[in-house]
């Protein structure tokens, strides 16, 4: 029983992405102090996100920093189905970035940096530009502001979200809508085509002839 239970895989509840490692130093009395720094990204996939950057001697101490500062700083995001509710452009620093909502099956379009951070909120349908500085910092921190502000509207505003199920269902209506619709256009021609046939085929019947006497 115990082996059964070493078998099983560990599932995971939050994503962790690694954007940037840097190497840093610090000055001390003793002389030069050398570190790392690690951005990090975690997400659930399902509209949590958060960013933090962990600083340590080794780069894997640096790494449980920053995931443990990104699940502090975390943010739930409004999704509309499977994109964001409206475009919106956000200054953060050095970094600018513009992010527009797109349709169903478009997928992520957008640079590193910022696909990393919208695909852990679990937006799968999205456009992104990066207008400012293209430092991989800067634009995690503006798209992680962008998706804050959008919270922030949506919470503000108390605009209407649909849910995945929701569009499904509007598109299961809609395919619905436009088969009656060309079935109803089949059955009239199909009628037509009736009395058509009639004609041709009093047409083509023999005329008989009268004998001359």
């Amino acid at each position: 029983m115990a082996r059964d239970n070493f078998d099983k895989p560990e599932v995971k509840e939050f994503e962790e992405k690694v954007i940037q490692i840097s190497r840093v130093s610090k000055k001390t009395k003793g002389g030069n102090k050398a570190g790392f720094s690690v951005l990090m990204v975690v997400g659930d996939k399902k509209g949590k996100v958060g960013v933090g950057l962990g600083k340590a001697s080794d780069v894997l101490a640096a790494i449980k920093k920053g995931i443990k500062k990104a699940k502090k700083k975390m943010i739930s995001v409004p999704l509309d189905g499977t994109t964001i509710p409206f475009a919106v452009t956000v200054k953060e620093g050095a970094g600018r970035i513009m992010l527009k909502p797109s349709s169903k099956g478009t997928g992520v379009i957008a640079g590193g940096p910022v696909r990393a951070v919208v695909e852990a909120a679990g937006v799968r349908d999205i456009t992104g530009k990066i207008m400012g500085s293209d430092n991989q910092a800067s634009s995690v921190y503006a798209t992680f502001a962008a998706l804050k502000q959008i919270a922030k509207i949506v919470e503000i505003k108390g605009i209407a979200l649909r849910s995945i199920a929701d569009i499904e269902e509007e598109e299961r209506k809609k395919m619905e809508e436009l088969q009656k619709k060309a079935a109803v256009k089949e059955k009239p021609a199909e009628a037509s085509a009736a009395p058509a046939v009639a004609k041709k085929s009093a047409a083509k019947k023999p005329v008989a002839k009268v004998a001359k006497k």
